[in-house]
């Protein structure tokens, strides 16, 4: 549970479906998907749309994130708002957005939390709207007016984001656990039950799928460092910084809450070429080069990059992969980018 004082008061909203002379069409018509299924326009009219004074509210058939604009997102705006959210209308996917979507994947048992929209939130959204399920806004990821910031900097008020930025400015809260933290089934070079073998749920099923591609590639990638909690990197800061000092301990480790490892989102991959260390040496093998040219395909990146350390504040680190959705991912590839970079893009 992330302690945050909850600013959002719990709303339910219960839309009726508008059913109109004019939308009908013939049974046999069919409208095509984002996934290929095709639906029936009719029932797709139906089920999809809620009647408005002006205008019938309708869920978009896409795929959306932050940044994305345009009439879809402000159709997306005005369901989240029509079920309580106190959200703006501003054709944008941006922050509050990217909250509103969040909280709601939160309380669902069978969605994965990513604070994008996609085909299953649609679903879900739609018996929100329609009555069939109830929301208590705000209920598990309570609103932030305004940034909150610690010793570590700004207190991460979105951390279940897929694309939530962690880094020597931006700290995860203290006592953030993800509760969607799955063991993937993937190879590692230890045994042991560990939280270390752990990622979040969305990342394990691309790991997963990056795994199972690279072994048919014959490259044979192992994890080696999936979740970490506060405590535990807090433990590792003390135990470098005492070794090497704060400073030098600092361009390579991170401190408790700035650490991406606690986003459930991040793992640290190996190779037998280099007896299963996480060292420099990683970027030559077989193993990282295949990694470095394709993990973009399953919505990783190379978190700290080459010749980027003025920008991450960090050494460059060919092991480590961090997922941020295909599209990011891309993008940011494509561009020889960061994160940070992306991020700041989408403000323009």
């Amino acid at each position: 549970m992330i302690s945050f004082k909850k600013t959002v008061p719990a709303v339910l909203l219960t839309a009726t479906l508008a059913l109109s002379a004019c939308s009908s069409t013939s049974s046999g018509q069919n409208n095509q998907n984002d996934d290929g299924n095709s639906t029936n326009k009719q029932a797709d009219q139906q089920t999809k749309q809620t009647a408005s004074p002006n205008k019938q509210t309708t869920l978009p058939e896409a795929s959306l994130q932050k940044g994305d604009k345009g009439e879809k997102v402000a159709d997306l705006q005005q369901v989240l708002k029509k079920i309580g959210y106190p959200i703006k209308k501003t054709d944008i996917f941006d922050t509050d957005t990217t909250w509103a979507i969040t909280d709601f994947q939160l309380q669902q048992k069978k969605l994965d939390i990513t604070g994008m929209y996609d085909n299953e939130t649609e679903s879900f959204l739609h018996k929100a709207l329609t009555g069939k399920l109830q929301i208590d806004p705000g209920k598990v990821l309570p609103h932030m007016d305004k940034p909150q910031k610690d010793e570590h900097g700004v207190v991460i008020s979105n951390p279940y984001e897929i694309l939530s930025l962690v880094n020597k400015n931006h700290a995860l809260p203290s006592d953030f656990v993800p509760k969607d933290l799955v063991t993937p089934d993937i190879p590692f070079p230890f045994t042991e039950d560990l939280p270390k073998k752990q990622v979040r749920k969305p990342a394990a099923k691309a790991l997963e799928k990056m795994f199972a591609a690279a072994k048919k590639d014959g490259v044979n990638l192992y994890g080696q460092s999936g979740y970490r909690s506060y405590e535990r990197q807090e433990s590792l800061f003390s135990a470098y910084a005492e070794k090497d000092g704060k400073a030098a301990a600092n361009k390579y480790s991170a401190r408790p809450g700035q650490s991406e490892h606690q986003t459930g989102l991040a793992m640290d991959v190996t190779s037998p070429d280099i007896q299963f260390d996480i060292n420099e040496n990683f970027a030559n093998t077989k193993e990282g080069k295949w990694l470095a040219e394709h993990c973009d395909e399953y919505g990783f990146i190379i978190r700290y990059p080459k010749s980027k350390e003025d920008i991450t504040k960090y050494e460059y680190e060919a092991w480590h992969v961090r997922y941020v959705g295909k599209k990011a991912a891309k993008q940011i590839t494509k561009n020889n980018s960061t994160l940070e970079e992306y991020l700041q893009s989408l403000k323009k």
